[in-house]
């Protein structure tokens, strides 16, 4: 079997790519998780350095990062209080592909 048999025949719910495409496909997603790699970020910050994003969407993202174990959210009990996102494990294992996505951009643009 080629390798163009492995990829197109594997559609399914269990097909590792599409696993990680459901992941990393919603707007801003891939964003959210370049900004966490260098550490914690207050709701703030990434709605500073995500020029465009919508609070509320910007709070979508991050339930849905949280719910799939990506990401962990830590509330400290103070006035105000304050919240910090940062990558669990799992969600670190996404950065060699946000650098493959940079090295990939960075080649695009040599190429303009």
């Amino acid at each position: 079997m080629s390798r163009q048999d492995d990829t197109t025949s594997c559609c399914d719910a269990d097909c590792p790519v599409r696993k990680a495409s459901r992941i990393i496909e919603g707007k801003w997603t891939t964003l959210i998780v370049r900004d966490l790699l260098s550490g914690k970020k207050r709701f703030s910050e990434l709605q500073r350095s995500l020029d465009g994003v919508s609070p509320k969407v910007l709070s979508a993202r991050l339930i849905f990062l949280q719910e799939q174990g990506m990401i962990s959210k830590t509330i400290y009990p103070c006035v105000p209080p304050k919240t910090e996102y940062e990558l669990t494990q799992q969600g670190r294992q996404l950065e060699p592909v946000i650098m493959a996505m940079m090295t990939f951009g960075q080649n695009m643009k040599e190429q303009a």
